[in-house]
């Protein structure tokens, strides 16, 4: 079936259709779908029916457990959402130019960017305009890509990771992350003069869990050096744990370097006088292709990019 440009409109493509699209998406049930909206499950079985007679496509397979998106459902659901966020952005804009820049901005980041870039570009921001809103997710690239993919991110800061196609995606390089070794004030090492890699591959570590990029790039230097890996080993990246284990043992942690100078300038750790070969990829803004940003999110791009280039 050929479909017009403005199928939509000539079809009445209903907001309720595309909210339903959503709730089946992340219910993969239509009782709880219709639930979720309000409606009853036979009016939502007729919605879907409806959109799937206008574009001449099944959107959803049937399955004795449930319902799995097809891949023309798993299209639709993500222009749905497109759609439906652009809608509520107009509506920020329109608030905003009423009564100066307010509404809500959801960002995600990494860590590195997270302690080094948006602290001082939120200040900025909210110097500019007290009234908006601002949230941050502060979670591994893998985590936020999912986020931002679905629509719950206006941008986020990272990597995009390696078995995620970049199609889709707009890509604005940041700056780099290299790593260093960390350990408790105090420690034995810091006393060492010229350490050498074999010097800590045989202590104790506190690394990232095995599989992230970090953990595999600090094996790889240990490897490449002829060494063998750490193998007493504490697997965690919550620095929630990683503090009180460095303080309370001789053990070694390995994080990038803005991160560690954060924590050292509190006293709270202390880098090793050795310089890891062993860094992350380059991060950066990584936005959806066609989506449309709030005057607010514009504003707080703007500044992230100003900090970045010491603006």
């Amino acid at each position: 079936m050929d479909i017009n440009p403005n199928w939509f409109l000539r079809a009445r493509l209903k907001t309720r259709q595309l909210l339903l699209l959503i709730a089946l998406d992340e219910q993969r049930n239509i009782h709880r779908a219709s639930e979720e909206l309000h409606m009853t499950q036979p009016a939502a079985s007729k919605q879907l029916k409806d959109l799937e007679e206008m574009l001449g496509v099944q959107l959803f397979d049937r399955l004795p457990r449930g319902m799995e998106p097809t891949i023309y459902g798993e299209t639709m659901i993500r222009h749905a959402r497109m759609a439906l966020n652009s809608l509520s952005l107009a509506h920020e804009d329109i608030v905003a130019i009423k009564a100066g820049l307010a509404g809500q901005v959801d960002i995600g980041t990494i860590m590195t960017p997270g302690i080094a870039l948006l602290p001082q570009a939120i200040t900025r921001t909210k110097q500019a305009a007290p009234h908006l809103r601002i949230g941050v997710e502060m979670e591994q690239s893998n985590v936020l890509i999912e986020q931002l993919q679905r629509g719950r991110l206006d941008f986020m800061i990272g990597r995009i990771p390696e078995r995620q196609s970049a199609e889709g995606f707009s890509y604005e390089e940041l700056g780099d992350e290299p790593a260093c070794a960390v350990v408790r004030p105090g420690h034995p090492l810091l006393a060492q003069r010229k350490l050498q890699l074999r010097d800590i591959s045989t202590q104790p570590w506190i690394l990232p869990p095995q599989g992230s990029i970090l953990r595999s790039r600090c094996e790889l230097m240990f490897r490449r050096a002829g060494l063998d890996v750490p193998v007493n080993v504490i697997d965690t990246t919550a620095m929630l744990m990683i503090k009180p284990l460095l303080q309370q043992t001789d053990a070694l942690n390995v994080m990038p370097v803005a991160v560690a100078q954060y924590y050292e300038a509190q006293g709270v750790l202390a880098i090793l006088p050795i310089e890891l070969p062993c860094r992350m990829d380059g991060y950066g803004i990584i936005m959806v292709d066609g989506h449309l940003m709030s005057p607010g999110a514009q504003l707080l791009l703007r500044h992230v990019r100003d900090v970045a280039r010491g603006v």
